[in-house]
C-alpha cells in the first residue's frame, strides 16, 4: 500500500493549513481579502497591515461534515490579536450559532495580544473568549489545533483552553506567559528562552499532553491532525458540549489543576515532573513518537 507523505502542518501558511485538513475543494471564505479595510490602529503607527489583519474565517467541510473554521496566520505581526483580528473572529464564533453549525474549528497561532493595538487588542481578546463560552454553551463544540509556528500564548493561550478539544502536535506549544516575557521579568536564570529544548519540554505538545491539559497529542503531520480532527469531531458529537461546562464538572478541573500546582510548584523543566510521575526512561520523551508518548500516558 501507498504510504502518504508526510506533510508539515508547523511550516504551512494559515491558508494552506485551512486546505491541507478540509475536504477538497470545499472551503469558502468570509470577508475576502480586499473587502475588509486594514487596521486603522496600525496605519496611525505607520505600520504595514495585512489583508486579512492575520486571521482568515469561513466554512468548510471535514469528511462531508460541515463545520466553521478559523485560522490564525502567524507569520504576521505573530498571529497577535487586534481589533479587526479580533472581530473576525467573534464574528464567526457568532455566525455559528446563529447557524446552529455541527462545529468549529480554530486553528491558533498566537503570541496573544496585539501590543500595537493596546487596549482595542485586550478588548478582542476578551470578546473572543465571552463568544467561545457562547459557542459551547449552544451545545456546538470547539476544536482546537496547536502546532503553528507562534504556538498559543497570552490571551489566546487562555482562549485556547476555553476549547471543547485540544489537539497539539509535539511543535506546538501553550502557555500564558511566552518564554521571552520570562526572561525578560525574571531574568535568564529562572528561564533562559533560546533554550529551545527547555522550551519544549515545559510548553510543548507532549509535556501539555502527559499534564492532561490537551485531549490529543499528534505527529506535525496534516494527514495526522485531518485524523485527529475527524477522531474529536465524532467524540464531540456523541455528547451535549454544554454539559461540560457545568459548575460541577469546572470545579472537579480546577481541583485537578490546584493539585498539579501543588504537587510540581518550584520544578522548572518538564524532565524533572516527567520523572516525578514515574515514567520510565523520561529523559528519552524527547526522541518520542507521538504514539509512543500516547501509549506512556496510558500506563501513567
Amino acid at each position: 500500500m501507498h504510504k502518504m507523505i508526510k506533510k508539515s502542518f508547523y511550516e504551512k501558511t494559515a491558508r494552506n493549513r485551512i486546505n491541507s485538513i478540509v475536504d477538497q475543494g470545499s472551503f469558502t471564505e468570509f470577508l475576502k481579502p480586499g473587502t475588509v479595510e486594514l487596521s486603522p490602529n496600525l496605519k496611525a503607527l505607520d505600520i504595514p497591515g495585512s489583508f486579512d489583519d492575520g486571521v482568515i474565517i469561513g466554512t468548510a467541510r471535514i469528511q462531508s461534515s460541515p463545520v466553521r473554521i478559523i485560522a490564525q496566520e502567524g507569520q504576521f505581526m505573530g498571529g497577535a490579536v487586534g481589533e479587526i483580528h479580533g472581530a473576525k473572529v467573534v464574528g464567526l464564533l457568532l455566525k455559528a450559532i446563529q447557524d446552529q453549525s455541527s462545529a468549529v474549528i480554530f486553528l491558533v497561532d498566537s503570541g496573544g495580544v496585539r501590543l500595537h493595538e493596546a487596549n482595542a487588542g485586550l478588548i478582542a481578546i476578551s470578546e473572543i473568549m465571552r463568544a467561545m463560552l457562547k459557542v459551547r454553551n449552544a451545545g456546538i463544540p470547539i476544536i482546537t489545533v496547536i502546532g503553528g509556528t507562534c504556538g498559543a500564548f497570552g490571551g489566546m493561550g487562555i482562549s485556547a483552553c476555553l476549547s471543547s478539544h485540544i489537539i497539539m502536535s509535539e511543535e506546538g506549544r501553550l502557555a500564558l506567559s511566552g518564554p521571552e516575557v520570562i526572561e525578560t521579568v525574571k531574568g535568564v536564570e529562572e528561564f533562559d528562552s533560546k533554550d529551545r529544548a527547555l522550551v519544549w519540554r515545559v510548553t510543548g505538545g507532549k509535556h501539555r499532553y502527559l499534564l492532561n491539559h490537551v485531549q490529543q497529542l499528534t505527529e506535525d503531520d496534516t494527514n495526522d491532525i485531518r485524523d485527529g480532527i475527524i477522531h474529536a469531531l465524532s467524540e464531540t458529537s456523541q455528547k451535549k458540549d454544554s454539559d461540560t461546562l457545568s459548575l460541577e464538572t469546572l470545579l472537579q478541573k480546577q481541583q485537578s489543576l490546584e493539585e498539579q500546582y501543588t504537587r510540581w510548584f518550584g520544578q522548572k523543566d518538564g524532565l524533572e515532573i516527567w520523572k516525578g510521575m514515574n515514567i520510565e526512561h523520561a529523559e528519552q520523551i524527547p526522541m518520542l513518537s507521538a504514539a509512543e508518548v500516547t501509549q506512556i500516558k496510558q500506563g501513567v
